[in-house]
């Protein structure tokens, strides 16, 4: 039996209970997924619901509703992900939270028609990493920062976006600094993982040492913030058709947004893999390495670092090697000769 519509759900949509239902497609541990069909003027709609219970899927879901927002407005015409169209919390369940974004219906061929944009995921993401990012008039700013409006999440971690001027300044504490604090607090990658000082002292070191030497101001040129995706791997990538729309068009989804340096996006996309060489080679020739372009591997590699934390805090000791080769090749480069002990 579907369950009924929430009338949170329904009335942030404008939608009446009598022409909707909800449509159970799965889920995680953490969340329940439908999807919600509906009729309004005679107008059949769809949309993609999610469901999670507690303080953390609030934050998720104003995340992630945030972030599809400013991936959609920074070209509407890019048809790039879904639109989310509401969040907050549940009437008959203050305790959970609902997130509503239109619906993908996956395929993996284009329409024969010809509709849609036609454009690849590399000229779309092109566009994207070349579209300056709107100044935060709200937060008493007069030019674009590097940040994000709200909180975001990337798997459970809940991330810091506070705006900041300088990005090395955000990379370092906002990502690396702040990933430190979620590994050394967290108790399910045993006691090791609470006191393990060679990482913390790794982490330490790249963020005071490495990232002013290769991202400081001065030092990286004609880097300006724009929103990147900020959790594309391959599995959030699909081509498909975006509910009430036409065309089947390259898209992503479950974004963890941030305004900050093009490269960002990079670092996760190239640990994962599944972008082919195609992708690479038509994305390099729509956007330009930033200057030192000779530093570019090393760049994308402290970005990727990142995300090999990020999983440690998330999955265990696993990452953690990995993590640490990173570390001992940036710091052994870039952080002076009496970081070469690091091991």
């Amino acid at each position: 039996m579907a369950p009924n519509v929430d009338p949170a759900i329904l009335e942030a949509l404008g939608l009446e209970p009598t022409s909707s239902k909800l449509v159970p497609i799965g889920g995680s541990s953490f969340c329940s997924t439908y999807k919600l069909v509906a009729t309004n003027n005679s107008e059949d709609l769809s949309f993609f619901v999610k469901t999670g219970i507690g303080p953390d899927a609030e934050i998720m879901f104003r995340g992630e509703y945030t972030s599809l927002n400013a991936l959609h407005s920074a070209d509407p015409s890019l048809h790039l992900c879904p639109r989310a169209h509401a969040h907050g919390p549940l009437r008959s369940s203050p305790d959970k939270h609902f997130l509503v974004t239109d619906y993908l219906d996956f395929t993996s061929s284009p329409p024969p028609d010809g509709t849609g944009t036609g454009l690849s995921l590399a000229a779309k993401l092109a566009k994207l990493h070349t579209t300056p990012a709107p100044i935060p008039h709200d937060e008493g700013f007069s030019t674009p920062q590097f940040g994000f409006p709200v909180p975001t999440c990337c798997g459970a971690t809940i991330q810091s976006n506070t705006f900041t001027s300088s990005w090395s300044q955000f990379y370092a504490e906002h990502r690396l600094r702040s990933i430190l604090r979620e590994i050394m607090g967290t108790r399910k990658n045993g006691p090791e993982s609470n006191s393990d000082k060679e990482l913390a002292d790794a982490v330490e070191r790249v963020a005071s040492v490495v990232v002013p030497r290769l991202l400081g101001e001065g030092h990286l040129k004609g880097v300006y913030p724009v929103v990147v995706h900020g959790d594309l791997w391959s599995g959030n990538h699909g081509r498909g058709r975006i509910a009430n729309e036409e065309g089947v068009e390259e898209v992503v989804f479950d974004p963890s947004c941030v305004y900050g340096h093009s490269e960002y996006e990079l670092g996760i996309m190239r640990m994962f893999g599944g972008f082919g060489s195609g992708f690479w080679r038509e994305y390099e020739r729509l956007v330009s390495r930033a200057e030192p372009k000779e530093e570019w591997e090393d760049r994308v590699t402290l970005y990727e670092l990142y995300h090999h934390l990020n999983h440690y805090a998330l999955f265990g000791r696993g990452y953690r090697s990995g993590a640490m080769s990173i570390m001992r090749k940036l710091i052994s480069k870039y952080g002076g000769a009496s970081a070469a002990h690091q091991e």
